[in-house]
């Protein structure tokens, strides 16, 4: 969860900085892919923590998104759209004579 320094104004208190808390994490890599990350990372100017945080954070952009548009897409079935259909006239109607 993030921190939030605030300050006092004169006009009120707002919000001036917002620090995100960073945890660390293990993780166990086969040797021959870490060197192959490492050196991906370099060739990008970063670090291996900063672009797997980056790739992590995209995926997870990705499948919110691809959730709100999923719970959108449903909700417009649920409802229904007015195709103006009407049943067909009988026979007798339609040959009325």
């Amino acid at each position: 969860m993030g921190r939030i320094n605030c300050r006092q104004e004169t006009s009120g208190l707002t919000i001036s900085q917002v620090q995100r808390m960073k945890t660390n994490i293990t993780l166990k890599l086969d040797a021959a892919l870490l060197r192959e990350i490492r050196i991906l990372a370099a060739e990008e100017g970063t670090s291996v923590s900063t672009m797997l945080a980056a790739r992590l954070e995209q995926i997870l952009r990705k499948r919110k998104s691809y959730d709100r548009s999923r719970r959108r897409a449903l909700a417009r079935l649920r409802e229904g759209m007015s195709l103006g259909w009407r049943p067909p006239r009988t026979r007798y109607e339609q040959y009325d004579r």
